[in-house]
């Protein structure tokens, strides 16, 4: 049964207390770049948390933060390094063994 994009958020945050890596929530397969808006609303943390995780994962080698600018607008974005993708790998590895998928 599909989950309604409003429960999405608050099962994550029941299941899951810590909101994990940001990038994975976004989508690790086939996804080059993942918008830190995008990133913000699809996990529904703070801009706070959302910073502390990216600074956390980008001190670790995970994930490279990119700045830019649309018009006068700042831009951040993330993307996985290849240290990032293995890492997120692994982990999602050692879910499926818990788990049993």
């Amino acid at each position: 049964m599909p989950v309604p994009d409003q429960a999405r958020g608050a099962r994550a945050r029941r299941d899951h207390p810590c909101a994990g890596p940001p990038v994975d929530h976004g989508g690790a397969r086939g996804v080059d770049r993942a918008d830190f808006r995008f990133l913000k609303e699809t996990i529904e943390v703070s801009d706070s948390l959302l910073s502390k995780h990216m600074l956390t994962l980008e001190e670790a080698g995970y994930v490279e933060v990119h700045k830019s600018f649309v018009g006068k607008r700042p831009r951040t974005s993330l993307s996985l390094t290849d240290e990032g993708r293995a890492a997120f790998a692994a982990y999602t590895a050692v879910l499926r063994r818990i788990t049993g998928t």
